[in-house]
């Protein structure tokens, strides 16, 4: 009773066939009321009735295969009174009805499982076409447990694995850090969707790679699931590892570098300074907030807005500027500025303060050369002193920037006054003013004579007395320089003498003087004690030559005095001699033995000998200058005249050097070539027979040599010339050895030779 209400009453359709037969035995009414047709239609159809076609080969077979178990389960497809199919899952159990063979069917309605299932299917099927034609790694996890439902290839593909190694699998397995996981779920459930979240992954083999994840919840099989694509950004993240470190390399490399770095952005704003910019510059980066620091900067307005321009401009050139640092000082740097990429401004410094200085000190250096050429050069060109003074001053007032520059001469008593100054207009004259300081003239004066130099930086500071106060205030000095001027003693004075000082006033204001301006100072005082003693010693040249000159004027007045009486002299004994000569010649006239009027005219042309001399003398430009080539060839003609005898016959031949001979040597050897050429024209060519007559004179080292020559008969060997009673070759023998000191020497080969050598005397 109880089986047949369960039976009855049963919410699901049950069939009872004949196992035999196939014929329905009885249904319930859960089963008429499913498929529609009558109790009395079931009892009267088979249940291949219901079946569909293509469900009944596998229905007979399952019916053979398990026609003897107890039960079997079997799943297929039942057609409706109405037409209509359904899914349906059957349980079929064998049992005895009504003493027959008979199964008990059990029929469970699947048909909108079999939808949903095939809706999963479809939709599955089109994930999969889907995500395959994703380029990007895709995968499905069940958001209650984390198993991995499902993946595409590239998933595969960036894991390095198969579908077996990862699907089913925790999805911690896949995350390098498991904490991620739950970081990642928890910023997902915050959020409802994550896109572009950086994490590192691992793969089935080990190794690890960067990917970018994109997290968003789905319903995947009718259950909730996390959709998660991925990218891997491995290159890129180690692009910008490697740019982050090289950034960092660079940004060392600024911090460290010996250059200040600066970033200026496109609306001119700093957002960046390195180190070394900090420690030149003073200021920190967090200090701008709190002030104008362009302004602290450059306090000018019209440098501030140059320095804008300037790096707006970023044309890569160098410029030099003037920095008023955090503590106040004024820093030299020079800049130049390169436009980036991203329209940023880098401007690249460097502290010049040293360069700077360097070049002022060179600059100094430079024009204080060029101040001492001048002074040395004035002091070569010129040997006026006053000159060289008033340029000095002029010059290092120039140089130094001062009001005023003087120099201040000594007088013995130790007043003074100023002798050169150069001074600026509008401030007080003091040049040719008498000065009577009695600090000097107390024994001050001892520390400049020891060579004491001094820079006062304010004369009200400096310690000085009253009364050199006073005196400094009359020419409205406010500070000073001096330099003592000393003089050098000559002979046997050993030390040095104070001429004076030179000075530089500034008189608008004291002022701190550099060392390199008082060592110009110094140098240019030794320059000028030189320029004085050189001007001293012109002085006293030109005092000797003035001296001298007047001495010389007189010398030559008495000299010209001398010459006109020695020109009287020698022409009057040059007319005396003529007197004799004229005398002799009239006496011979009146002679007629012939050897008597031969030795009248032998003694006349001994005469004329010596007057031709004084008259070559007296005739003479230069008195006592002889001219002896023209004396010789005068004479020798003069000699062929008197005998009468002309150039046709005899060939008269000289070579006469030009000689020095006074007028002893002169008359001497005149006398000599007047009695050997005599001689000559007497004996050397009898019966008028035509020869030649050679007369020599020439420099032989520290001797004088003369000869005469002739091609005659020749003097007779046995003629002893040294012992002759001949008056001329008596004469000539004691002429050349007394009057001449010297020595004579005869050949007789090819006619006769006569040799004489004698010393040179100085006229």
């Amino acid at each position: 009773m109880n089986n047949e209400f369960l039976f009855t009453n049963n919410p699901c359709p049950i069939w009872i066939y004949d196992r035999e037969t196939l014929k329905f035995l009885n249904v319930n009414e859960a089963a008429i009321s499913k498929y529609g047709y009558s109790k009395v239609q079931f009892l009267q159809m088979q249940i291949t009735d219901l079946y569909h076609v293509e469900h009944l080969p596998a229905l007979l077979e399952n019916l053979s295969n398990y026609q003897y178990n107890l039960n079997f389960h079997h799943q297929c497809r039942h057609c409706c009174q109405n037409g209509k199919y359904i899914d349906v899952e059957t349980v079929t159990h064998a049992i005895e009805y009504e003493h027959k063979n008979s199964h008990l069917v059990y029929i469970q309605d699947i048909t909108e499982r079999k939808a949903i299932e095939g809706n999963l299917l479809a939709s599955e099927a089109m994930f999969r076409a889907v995500s395959e034609r994703i380029p990007a790694p895709l995968m499905i996890s069940r958001l209650s447990d984390g198993l991995i439902l499902n993946a595409n290839q590239e998933f595969f593909k960036a894991f390095r694995c198969e579908s077996v190694d990862i699907i089913n699998c925790p999805v911690t397995d896949i995350y390098h850090d498991i904490n991620e996981s739950q970081n990642l779920l928890t910023e997902l459930e915050k959020q409802g969707s994550l896109h572009n979240y950086e994490i590192m992954l691992k793969r089935a083999d080990g190794s690890t790679f960067w990917a970018i994840a994109s997290l968003q919840h789905l319903i995947f099989n009718g259950e909730s699931a996390i959709l998660s694509v991925l990218s891997d950004i491995t290159e890129h993240k180690n692009t910008e590892t490697h740019l982050k470190e090289q950034n960092e390399f660079l940004q060392s490399i600024f911090e460290r570098i010996p250059l200040m770095i600066a970033l200026i952005n496109p609306a001119g704003q700093l957002e960046w300074v390195n180190q070394e910019w900090e420690k030149i510059i003073g200021w920190k980066l967090e200090d701008f907030p709190s002030c104008d620091l362009l302004t602290s900067i450059y306090p000018n307005a019209e440098d501030r807005q140059y320095v804008m321009n300037f790096v707006q401009s970023a044309d890569q050139t160098w410029d030099d500027f003037k920095n008023k640092v955090r503590d106040g000082r004024i820093v030299d740097t020079s800049w130049t500025n390169i436009r980036l990429p991203n329209n940023q401004i880098m401007g690249i410094g460097q502290d010049i303060t040293y360069r700077k200085q360097t070049e002022r000190a060179l600059k100094t250096q430079l024009e204080r050369e060029q101040l001492m050429r001048t002074v040395v050069q004035r002091i070569h060109q010129s040997l006026n002193l006053q000159d060289i003074l008033n340029a000095t001053v002029q010059e290092v007032r120039h140089l130094l920037q001062v009001e005023r520059v003087i120099v201040y001469q000594f007088a013995p008593d130790m007043s003074g006054k100023v002798v050169a100054e150069s001074v600026e207009s509008g401030w007080t004259v003091s040049l040719g003013v008498q000065i009577e300081d009695t600090c000097f003239q107390t024994g001050r004066e001892v520390d400049y004579h020891q060579g004491r130099k001094r820079a006062i930086a304010d004369i009200y500071q400096a310690g000085l007395t009253n009364c050199h106060i006073h005196l400094l205030e009359q020419f409205e000095v406010k500070a000073n320089l001096v330099v003592p001027i000393l003089l050098e003693l000559g002979g046997e004075n050993i030390g040095s003498r104070l001429w004076g000082l030179l000075v530089a006033h500034q008189c608008s204001r004291p002022r701190e003087w550099e060392e390199n301006q008082l060592d110009l100072l110094d140098q240019l005082s030794v320059t000028i004690a030189i320029a004085i003693q050189k001007s001293s010693i012109f002085q006293q040249a030109q005092t000797e030559l003035v001296e001298r000159q007047k001495a010389e004027k007189q010398l030559r007045s008495a000299l010209a005095e001398k010459e006109i009486l020695l020109k009287e002299v020698h022409h009057r004994v040059k007319n005396n001699l003529q007197i004799v000569s004229s005398l002799l010649q009239l006496q011979s006239q009146t002679l007629k033995d012939p050897e008597v009027i031969r030795v009248f005219q032998d003694s006349q042309n001994r005469i004329d000998s010596i007057s031709l001399i004084h008259k070559n003398l007296y005739t003479s430009p230069n008195i006592g200058e002889l001219d002896v080539v023209d004396y010789i060839q005068t004479l020798a003609t003069s000699i062929l005249i008197s005998y009468q005898i002309g150039l046709e016959r005899i060939d008269l031949k000289t070579n006469i050097a030009a000689v020095s001979l006074n007028v002893d040597q002169a008359i001497a050897c005149g006398l000599i070539i007047n009695e050997l050429i005599s001689n000559c024209l007497k004996h050397a060519f009898p019966n008028e027979e035509k020869g030649s007559i050679t007369i020599t004179l020439q420099n032989i080292n520290d001797h004088i040599e003369m000869s005469i020559q002739d091609n005659g008969v020749g003097i007779p060997n046995d003629l002893d010339w040294n012992n002759s009673s001949s008056l001329g070759l008596s004469l000539v023998y004691d002429l050349v050895t007394e009057q001449l000191e010297g020595s004579m020497t005869l050949e007789r080969h090819h006619g006769t030779k006569f040799t004489i050598k004698f010393p040179q005397f100085i006229l």
